[in-house]
């Protein structure tokens, strides 16, 4: 034992930085594609509350597809960075073309899905005829532009499996600068042009009709297009990827490489997108108790899920550290480098903590101005610092994982913690409370089931993981090899 801190000692020192260089760019353009939402929020809610909510319903149906999407995309990255690491760069090429032909099937699949599959859900969620109608075209332009995120997601998986995070960055800035303009000359048509230049402007710009939710799903399915085509051009363009000739020669489906890639990538969008319905079905359960608590409720989780971007980061560049690692053939530094991630993650979630105890009063003001929202919110950021911890570390836990190829694992551990402890045992607190020791506590129950939800999953993986990599720096298991 004290052989292998003095390691992790000497790993940490010479691994920390460049692991915060992957990971910091991974975290901007997280933060750049979080903000075509934000934008996308509040231009529609400028032009009317029936925009608003059309928008806010139909992101609550293709937000879970892309997630879905994009997680099984993610099982490129440690597939490219083992065959980096093993340099084995000429394996690359055929490797992302399989994740290209996926991507552009799950694609086209999610489009059908928006074009044909919501107006049957807006019946059984009793959505209002007007709300239902908008959000159908919004989600039928959205659906344009699945396959265009799709090639954008497979190509930044092999840009940061190639350890370059930051191309995602820059690209992900150029959606956000294309969507801003795209949704103000779509939602508002003319008359906004008109209001913002002046009478000057030229007779047909005048006349353009204000789309609303609709013309918002069309700048968003164009951002999404500008952005999977820039990356494909800077894939074809740059000397980052030195000779793995990407563009090169056009790779035919491989079923059994299609295989592996899905074998690894679909259990990370399958927790992907169990987390993700965590949160929203808890926000629907919350939805019965007052607009303060739903006011509060979201205040207080948009605030944590900004703080949530820089481990979630640290995670995805785990992935590629452990992944470069192991395809160097030396599991006993991966496993080094794993553990110091870890501890990387427990720094960062306790400076969150620290952040969220110094500003929480302020920035909730800066949200709302009714005082019995402010005071909720605070009592549910006290519950968000604990769990701090233990979600930095679950997502963390899971990058490294990950890094293995080890992701069903991950997949039903997600499931067990999410959905049975933190949704399951959060409902209980919040609506039956605990027995006769605990009244029912309303949506503090949920919050506190959360809190047990994160601290199962990190628990369970920081095992798993303890085992896997012990298991393959001894030679007791081995790493699935990719051709």
């Amino acid at each position: 034992m004290a052989r292998f801190i003095t390691d992790l000692c000497e790993v940490s020192r010479r691994d920390t930085g460049p692991l915060i260089r992957l990971a910091l760019p991974i975290c901007g353009a997280q933060l750049a594609q979080a903000g075509m939402s934000v934008v996308d929020v509040m231009m529609t809610g400028r032009l009317s509350a029936t925009d608003l909510a059309a928008v806010s319903v139909g992101s609550s149906l293709w937000m879970p597809l892309m997630l879905f999407m994009t997680g099984t995309m993610m099982g490129l990255t440690p597939v490219v960075a083992h065959l980096l690491g093993a340099q084995r760069q000429a394996g690359i090429r055929v490797q992302v073309h399989q994740a290209l032909w996926i991507g552009l099937v799950l694609g086209i699949l999610s489009a059908l899905l928006l074009w044909t599959a919501v107006m049957p859900i807006f019946a059984a969620m009793d959505v209002p005829d007007e709300v239902a109608r908008r959000s159908a075209g919004y989600l039928a332009a959205i659906g344009f532009g699945m396959p265009g995120v799709a090639i954008f997601q497979a190509l930044r998986a092999f840009s940061d499996g190639m350890n370059h995070t930051r191309p995602a960055l820059w690209i992900s800035l150029i959606g956000l600068a294309v969507n801003i303009p795209s949704n103000y000359v779509l939602i508002y048509g003319g008359e906004g042009l008109t209001t913002l230049l002046g009478d000057g402007l030229p007779a047909p710009l005048q006349a353009l009709p204000a789309l609303g939710a609709t013309g918002c799903g069309i700048a968003t399915a164009i951002s999404m297009w500008v952005m999977g085509l820039s990356m494909a051009a800077y894939t074809r363009r740059s000397r980052a990827y030195g000779d793995v000739e990407l563009w090169c020669e056009p790779s035919p489906p491989r079923w059994r490489l299609i295989g592996e890639l899905l074998h690894i990538g679909v259990p990370i969008g399958v927790a992907i997108f169990v987390e993700v319905t965590l949160f929203t079905l808890i926000a629907l359960f919350v939805a019965s108790l007052g607009e303060v608590t739903v006011a509060a409720h979201q205040v207080a989780l948009n605030y944590t899920g900004l703080l949530f971007m820089l481990p979630l980061s640290l995670g995805m560049a785990l992935t590629v550290r452990v992944g470069n690692t192991l395809g160097q053939g030396r599991p006993d530094l991966a496993r080094l480098v794993a553990w110091n991630g870890i501890l990387i993650a427990l720094v960062v979630a306790l400076i969150n903590s620290l952040i969220l105890w110094l500003t929480a009063a302020p920035v909730i003001e800066l949200y709302t101005h009714d005082t019995a929202v402010q005071q909720l919110t605070l009592s549910l950021i006290g519950l968000a610092m604990i769990y701090q911890v233990s979600d930095s570390l679950q997502v963390s836990l899971a990058g490294a994982l990950r890094g293995y190829k080890d992701t069903r694992v991950i997949m039903l551990i997600t499931m067990l913690a999410y959905w049975l402890v933190g949704l399951g045992g959060g409902h209980w607190l919040g609506v039956y409370g605990l027995f006769d020791a605990l009244a029912p506590m309303g949506v503090h129950g949920y919050w506190t089931g959360l809190i047990a939800g994160l601290t199962v999953a990190a628990i369970l993986l920081g095992e798993r993981l303890r085992r896997r990599s012990k298991a393959v720096a001894r030679g007791d298991e081995a790493i699935p090899d990719t051709d």
